[in-house]
């Protein structure tokens, strides 16, 4: 059952929308490199769109009705949206869930140091990484820092093409032989991704003075004081701009595919919808997905729930009975990516069952690893149901599974949200380098998301438990 490639069906017209939402996107990527920024970008787009507060709603008391658009932050890491369809909300919810963090290397709240006329940032990396990978390469440095006065300050280092880039260092291949033997999980270690902040002593200072003169720019330049690091959130990412992969341009080569394609097909699935969608349509963007989906910013909160209390309340409803009956009815996509085929790795693949890039949005009927651990393992029903959804909106889709059955695995946020007792599959895009501080996609799989994100949002309705 091999699935065709997307890019055969597309006429002049499309292939020209293939690119306009390319270059739309790999600008939120170049714009969105940590959760908080993303939700910064979504919030201004969502605004534009006639989106309004939740919490402003709640505030002024006004009964929802059926077109309303809404949004709600948790801790500006996470973001909902809700556009009010004209089915009651206990009937559920077309959900589309993502998550916006990515794999990255921390700064710690007491990172400050000096060894041998270098002043280093001590790290701790997030996510499951390649250490080896994140070596003698150009950083930014996002983030913020929280003041004891309540200020806040954005911190955004290494983008513009005047400002200087950090990095951590790796051993000349000269002297390399001892560590060329090493195993690959070895050859860099976790306390070895110490980042290089600065180089250059301050005049007078007799201990220390590399860290005193990167301490003095950092008060005079940025307002940032030594201690302010213990109340500041600064991610080291990559520098580099997204761009165009391949001599044909048909790929997009960027930081933090994982998972922030997906989420922007579903905010730009959002946009698309009908002024008064049939059923209420959901967007989820989350926190945390890349170490267990835990803290207050991650799925397993309840910021979710807590707003769908909220939107009940507007709607004049039973909270409690129908906040219930609002998750268990509803239909979702746990939209995340997955491991795309890669003829050069062919071993850790089953093919047949693996995600092709160009091929279109992929579906996995569940994630897991080895014995499908900590899966998700959707319905065949719910599958049928999605599958005629596509069909019938003429998306480019395949199916897929992550690697080999005893080789490893994955999960998302989907098998958190199926406890409410709802409906959900994993749908994403297929991505090469997942993981890595550059990683790929195709054009064509991104289009394609959206249509389906739109097609779902729109089209979906709901289950038969009757036997």
């Amino acid at each position: 059952m091999e699935r065709k490639n997307a890019w055969l069906n597309y006429d002049e017209k499309q292939l020209e929308a293939v690119e306009a939402t390319a270059a739309a996107y790999r600008a939120f990527l170049d714009h969105g490199k940590t959760e908080r920024e993303c939700v910064r970008e979504a919030v201004a787009m969502v605004r534009e769109a006639g989106y309004k507060s939740l919490r402003e709603a709640i505030r002024q008391g006004e009964p929802l009705k059926p077109g309303d658009k809404l949004y709600d932050t948790q801790m500006q890491k996470a973001l909902l949206l809700f556009h009010i369809g004209e089915t009651p909300l206990e009937e559920g919810m077309n959900i589309l869930g993502a998550h916006i963090d990515s794999p990255r290397i921390d700064i710690k709240q007491n990172p400050l140091y000096e060894n041998t006329d270098f002043a280093y940032a001590d790290t701790h990396y997030y996510g499951g990484i390649k250490k080896y990978q994140w070596v003698a390469r150009p950083l930014a440095l996002h983030g913020v820092v929280a003041k004891k006065d309540g200020t806040v300050l954005n911190v955004v280092i290494g983008e513009d093409e005047n400002d200087p880039v950090v990095g951590i260092s790796d051993l000349l291949i000269h002297l390399s032989q001892e560590q060329m033997t090493k195993k690959a999980s070895e050859v860099i270690t976790g306390e070895g991704l110490d980042i290089i902040l600065a180089g250059k002593p301050l005049k007078g200072e007799e201990k220390d003075a590399v860290k005193a003169q990167l301490v003095k720019l950092l008060k005079e330049k940025y307002g940032i004081e030594e201690e302010d690091f213990l109340s500041a959130e600064i991610e080291a990412v990559p520098a580099d701009k997204a761009r165009d992969f391949g001599l044909d341009r048909s790929m997009i080569l960027g930081y933090g595919h994982d998972d922030r394609v997906c989420a922007y097909a579903e905010l730009q699935a959002m946009l698309s919808l009908p002024a008064v969608p049939k059923y209420t349509a959901c967007c989820i963007l989350t926190d945390k997905e890349e170490i267990g989906s835990v803290g207050a910013t991650g799925m397993e909160a309840k910021f979710f729930e807590n707003a769908v209390y909220e939107l009940i309340a507007l709607c004049g409803g039973n909270a409690a009975l129908g906040v219930r009956r609002a998750l268990a009815n509803s239909r979702m996509l746990s939209c995340d990516v997955s491991a795309g085929f890669d003829p050069m790795f062919a071993e850790a693949f089953e093919k047949k069952n693996a995600a092709m890039l160009g091929r279109g949005v992929c579906y996995n009927k569940f994630t897991g690893s080895r014995g499908k651990s900590g899966s998700n393992d959707a319905n065949a029903e719910f599958i049928g149901r999605v599958r005629a959804c596509m069909d019938d909106a003429q998306v480019a889709w395949q199916t897929a599974e992550l690697g080999r059955v005893d080789l490893g695995g994955g999960g998302t946020i989907a098998y958190i949200c199926a406890l409410y007792g709802m409906e959900v599959i994993d749908s994403g895009v297929a991505v090469l380098n997942m993981h890595a501080p550059q990683e790929i996609i195709s054009k064509a799989d991104l289009y394609e998301a959206i249509r389906a994100y739109t097609a779902f949002a729109v089209n979906m309705g709901p289950r038969s438990d009757e036997i």
